[in-house]
């Protein structure tokens, strides 16, 4: 049988583990070749909380997908750095000749709240899990266009791009933000069988999730945050009797939209969220 994605390439950001990674697997079991560009750097915001991607964590999804026997072009790259961008997109597409799906996986997690977040870390925050998507979706559009192919753009929201959530003041304003972004791309995208649309996960088992800083959101006030003593703050976020989903969970989603099985949904809020909208 014939893979959903036989014959397309995908270009994923953030590719070099976790969400980014299983996007990269999962799209090229189902016959796609893949441009991967993750930071493989760290963001001084961000490292008191977790460390980012590495070079080595991006050669291993080089190695998966190899390992499907789809191929790859991966390449170090910040999404804030457009021109950066443009040219690992673009040395991508000399070797594919073409992109018909674009991710925009790339982001990051801080924590605090509103009023007390740093300028830095707004800051970072914007210019990644905003400015980073839009950045994205601008390197990719105009080949797309050229092409003639139509395609799929997905950006990874959050819930925290339909609600908000305290102590993420930032990062539910990006993740608003690029719901406006879609919408707009959507029409304006539309007359070239271009949909775009965006998936809204509830908490992923990453590392994103799955460090101190987090911890200490869901257990407020304990100056030993765990992942045990935050385990009822994530049971509360969801309607479905799970801590958190599998990066797989978004994958699949991501797959479907990329597909010709979601080839008259654009312009939709996705969620992939055991019901945390819902609550």
């Amino acid at each position: 049988m014939t893979g959903r994605m036989e014959g397309k390439v995908a270009f994923i950001t953030g590719a070099a583990r976790g969400q980014g990674r299983s996007h990269a697997v999962r799209l090229a079991q189902e016959g796609a070749d893949i441009v991967a560009v993750d930071i493989c750097a760290d963001i001084d915001t961000v490292t008191p909380y977790y460390p980012l991607a590495s070079e080595e964590e991006l050669a291993g999804t080089v190695e998966a997908v190899e390992a499907l026997d789809r191929r790859i072009v991966a390449r170090k790259a910040d999404v804030r750095d457009l021109d950066g961008l443009q040219t690992a997109f673009d040395e991508g597409l000399a070797e594919f000749g073409h992109v018909d799906t674009v991710v925009a996986n790339a982001g990051i997690a801080t924590y605090g709240k509103a009023w007390e977040l740093s300028g830095e870390q707004w800051k970072d925050m914007i210019d990644v899990n905003l400015t980073g998507v839009f950045h994205t979706a601008k390197v990719a559009i105009p080949s797309m266009i050229e092409a003639g192919r139509g395609g799929s753009i997905v950006f990874t929201s959050s819930i925290g791009g339909l609600k908000g959530i305290q102590h993420v003041a930032h990062y539910v304003a990006a993740k608003h933000g690029i719901v406006g972004l879609m919408r707009t791309l959507a029409n304006e995208l539309g007359p070239h069988s271009i949909r775009v649309n965006t998936i809204h996960p509830t908490n992923v088992d990453t590392i994103m999730i799955q460090n101190p800083g987090t911890y200490a959101m869901f257990s407020p006030g304990d100056p030993e945050p765990s992942q045990e003593k935050a385990m009822p703050g994530f049971m509360s976020l969801n309607t479905l009797p799970v801590p958190w989903i599998e990066s797989v969970d978004i994958s699949n989603a991501v797959l479907f939209l990329a597909s010709d099985e979601a080839r008259y949904v654009t312009g939709v809020t996705f969620p992939v969220d055991a019901g945390a909208f819902v609550k």
